[in-house]
């Protein structure tokens, strides 16, 4: 006896759960002192994102011009930002991290800051204070809270390029502090030290201008005591100064000069750093190390610049205690470029150094385990390929799968997110752009195969002790190709090692040389925690010519029986593979042709369940073959571009297709039919993958979006039945208050559901019975509530008359429901209804559910009437047309009958 199956249930929606949207593209970036927020500058965007989860919570109305420098005050309260267009928008920090969609406007707005581009700024300790510096070397005071300038410096030589505000809260090795001090850098090498004293005329001209640098100053710091002042430049030097001279002075008298000069800081210390300093700050000490009396030799300061990493050094020797970050050895001059560090930020309530590189990376590294703890990626250009990853291999996630996932974009680098926190990592090793993924059966095994003739295979790396410390090795690489590795396919069933780690045994390459090679994977030791050295070199057991023009796709069946090419040459191919473990050879046999698109073929897939294949071409078609006869079975069309990716879903009853139009569809196999549509990119889709649970859909697109497609059938099928069943209730609710004579709560129900329909019959039945001459609708309970009703109510009901004004059938019942409204209520009282309805809608967003409701009030009043008075007129017309005609046929009758008639119509005897 058979055992009955039950069909999986058929997916038909799917929302837009999560997207992976630009994060940064240039600019300035702040963080907030407890690491929990950033703020960063997509183009003329400002975004305020949640650096756990990785998930925007907000942007800033912007002035449609770039920002130039930005800071969050110390007290996380305030954002400052100066743009492109020389103002400054102060704006409130947004308490909560739930994310909205509308804007944050600016609590205040200074039009013109400056006469020229500022570029940096900064609060004080106390966030009462702001300092900015611009291009035409004046730096300017301000206060916060009032808007207004406190203080103007001038006098440097060129572009201010560092500044930070001095307000020692330590005076345990001062014995006079005054006020706040302003410290400046500009393009000329000063540093200048301004007292911030209410003496404005003496605060006019520096206390102290320090020479030492020969090139710019791009970093500024100071101790908590205010006495000990590090400075590094673009001559890739960092300069110790003491201000303790300066700090025990009295400053100059304005009216004696040349006379009480005030000290000049000490240069202490020279130290090299040999390389440009972009970033530059003191670092705490523990509090047994914190002693003033340790002097200069317990400063540690950290540096980043050109090398893309975080030096900390120590001041007493000059020597560099470690690195924060991974140091490249082959790399190119664009790539060392697009490497370097162009700003750093301290945060030491969580002992992290976040370091912004000019490749649009965000690098949080703590400081405690010495490691990347996050990592932000701030753009991604050009999306390309995406696959799922499961690399949890000895840590307590291990049973979960999908928890990564691997984007190739217009980069040599890949991108491997974490799906749940959009951490993410580099993987280093190609030296051109990668152009496909792929995973192996189990998701812990990544290959790519990219423009630099090579395909390359990647493990995972985790700590046990600490799982933030994740990331991906190279151990394998592929090469042998004569031109760009397009596709790769790995074998989709795993055998384990010697270590019970399950590993692919082949993979399949092709590449723009119109070739496919087969590689041996079985001598690579796919063990991170043992590979050392170099990666490993494969060999390949099979090389064969197998179309006329570029590969674009290859798939392997889910037996690793066969495989499948599909080529600019309009045909997909399947052959059939043999692989000997033992004796390390293998072979492929073309067994058939699949013919019949006629553009180019961009994708192939293999069915998971049933012996089909799915083909995806320029021909904006999708087509499935019968992989016994190689013919094709059916065609699917729908999108208006090249069709791209396709992948199967729901054991094959259903596919998943996407295009250059931008769209992601969703198809049903048996009725060729298209069940949705997903729509959340602006530009062609070039990466789909599906998770394991089929539940989420990755799409990636070239314009730089990810978005995760999350299954809400059961959802939309849930909220469908609830409706139905309040549906059900509310028509028993509006029959039984037909009974009970109940018209008012009838008829504000029926509004409620909009159903006209229910109140063209209860109009229509009322206005039959004709219960009383003085009624107006028929019945006078009816009348009251027509004169009673208010809002939304009213103006829904005088639409549905005008609806029914349309049809010469229901007008009857319009023109009179219309004719007890205007009759029961003034002019005036009528059209404060549509004002009340016009301010109800504006708040609680009703205007989005009723498309027929114009939120203006009086013009929605006089659009209604407009539309009212030609049927209305027309109606008229008519009637006394019939009552015209009504005279003509009583005048004919009466002329028939020739006298026979009465005048009360009875037969005259007489």
């Amino acid at each position: 006896m058979a055992v009955p199956t039950t069909r999986p249930k058929l997916r038909t929606a799917f929302k837009n759960g999560r997207k992976i949207s630009p994060l940064y593209t240039s600019g300035p970036v702040a963080v907030t002192p407890d690491g929990q927020k950033i703020v960063t500058c997509v183009e003329e965007e400002i975004l305020l994102t949640d650096v756990n989860s990785g998930a925007e919570i907000c942007r800033f109305l912007s002035d449609t011009q770039a920002a130039t420098s930005l800071c969050i005050t110390p007290s996380s309260t305030h954002l400052l930002v100066f743009t492109s267009s020389l103002s400054l928008r102060i704006f409130e920090l947004p308490k909560s991290s739930t994310p909205s969609s509308n804007p944050v406007p600016p609590i205040r707005v200074i039009a013109r800051a400056h006469d020229a581009p500022i570029h940096v700024c900064q609060s004080d300790p106390t966030s009462t204070y702001l300092a900015s510096g611009s291009a035409d070397g004046v730096v300017k005071v301000w206060d916060i809270a009032r808007g207004f300038v406190t203080h103007v410096f001038k006098g440097h030589g060129g572009v201010v390029s560092a500044l930070k505000l001095n307000y020692p809260q330590d005076l345990s090795s001062l014995k006079r502090q005054d006020s706040m001090q302003l410290i400046t850098a500009s393009v000329d090498t000063r540093i200048r030290i301004f007292e911030l004293s209410q003496n404005k005329s003496a605060g006019l001209k520096p206390v102290a201008v320090l020479e030492g640098h020969t090139s710019v100053p791009r970093g500024l710091d100071i101790t908590p005591d205010g006495r000990w002042l590090v400075s590094g430049g673009r001559d890739a030097v960092v300069l110790v100064w003491d201000l303790f001279p300066l700090s025990n002075s009295k400053p100059p008298e304005p009216s004696k000069k040349g006379k009480n000069k005030a000290a000049v800081p000490n240069l202490v210390k020279t130290l090299p750093i040999l390389e440009r300093v972009e970033a530059l700050g003191l670092l705490r000490l523990d509090e047994e190390s914190s002693s003033t009396t340790t002097g200069v030799n317990s400063l540690r300061f950290f540096t980043g610049g050109e090398s893309g990493l975080i030096k900390v050094w120590e001041a007493k020797e000059g020597t560099t205690l470690f690195s924060l970050g991974n140091e490249q050895v082959k790399i190119s001059d664009d790539a060392e470029e697009q490497r370097q560090i162009v700003h750093g930020i301290y945060l030491p309530q969580t002992s992290t150094i976040v370091s912004i590189h000019a490749d649009q990376n965000i690098l949080f590294h703590s400081l405690s385990t010495r490691q990347l703890s996050r990592q932000l990626i701030g753009f991604n250009d050009e999306i390309v390929d995406v696959t799922f990853l499961s690399p949890a291999i000895s840590s307590s996630s291990r049973e979960s799968r999908d928890s990564h996932f691997a984007l190739a974009t217009n980069s040599s680098l890949i991108r491997v997110y974490s799906s749940q926190s959009f951490d993410a990592r580099l993987l280093e090793g190609h030296t051109d752009i990668v152009l496909a993924l792929d995973q192996a059966s189990n998701g812990q095994v990544l290959a790519s195969g990219s423009k630099d003739r090579s395909a390359r295979i990647w493990v995972p790396t985790f700590s046990i002790e600490d799982e933030s410390n994740w990331g991906y090795r190279c151990i394998a690489i592929c090469e042998g190709h004569s031109e760009s590795v397009g596709a790769v396919a790995m074998s989709r069933t795993s055998t384990e090692d010697g270590n019970g780690i399950p590993f692919p045994a082949f993979m399949f390459t092709g590449s723009q040389d119109r070739t496919i090679k087969m590689w041996d994977l079985s001598e690579i030791d796919f063990d991170s925690r043992t590979h050392d050295g170099d990666p490993s070199r494969c060999k390949s057991l099979v090389t064969l010519k197998a179309h006329d023009k570029d590969i674009n796709s290859l798939d392997v069946a889910p037996n690793d029986r066969l495989l499948v090419s599909g080529s600019q040459d309009r045909t997909a191919k399947i052959f059939s593979i043999s692989y000997n473990n033992k004796q390390k050879s293998g072979g492929l046999t073309l067994l058939g042709v699949c013919k019949g698109h006629k553009r180019g073929v961009w994708t192939v897939r293999f069915g998971k369940e049933e012996r089909v294949l799915a083909t995806g071409s320029g021909d904006k078609t999708v087509k499935l073959w019968n992989i016994d006869d190689f013919s094709c079975v059916k065609t699917f069309e729908g999108h208006t571009n090249s069709v791209l990716r396709v992948d199967f879903l729901n054991a094959g009853m259903q596919m998943v297709s996407s295009a250059s139009d931008g769209l992601v569809k969703l198809w049903n196999v048996r009725e060729e039919e298209c069940v949705a549509t997903l729509d959340n990119h602006e530009d062609k889709v070039w990466a789909l993958a599906i998770s394991a649970d089929e539940k989420t859909i990755i799409s990636g697109a070239a314009d730089s979006v990810v978005t995760f497609w999350e299954d809400c059938t059961e959802e939309q099928e849930q909220e469908k039945e609830t409706l139905r069943q309040e549906l059900v209730l509310k028509e028993q609710d509006y029959h039984n208050y037909l009974s009970l004579n109940d018209y008012r709560k009838a008829i504000q129900l029926a509004l409620a559901m909009q159903q006209p329909g229910r109140l063209l019959s209860l109009f229509r039945d009322v206005g039959s019975r004709e219960l009383s001459s003085l009624s107006l609708s028929g019945d006078p309970a009816v009348d009251e509530v027509l004169r009673t009703l208010s809002g939304s109510d009213l103006g829904r009901l005088m639409r549905y008359a005008r609806d029914w004004n349309a049809n010469a059938k229901t007008s009857e019942v319009a023109q009179r429901v219309l004719f007890a409204i205007f009759k029961l209520r003034t002019a005036e009282d009528v059209l404060k209804t549509f004002v009340d309805e016009a301010t109800e809608l504006a708040v609680l967003g009703g205007a989005l559910n009723d498309p027929s409701a114009n939120p203006k009030g009086g013009n929605a009043l006089k659009e209604l009437i407009d539309s009212l008075v030609p049927y209305t007129e027309r109606h008229l017309m008519r009637m006394d047309k019939l009552l015209q005609e009504s005279y003509t046929v009583d005048y004919i009758l009466g002329e028939m009958d020739d006298g026979l008639l009465d005048e009360d119509g009875d037969l005259d005897m007489s």
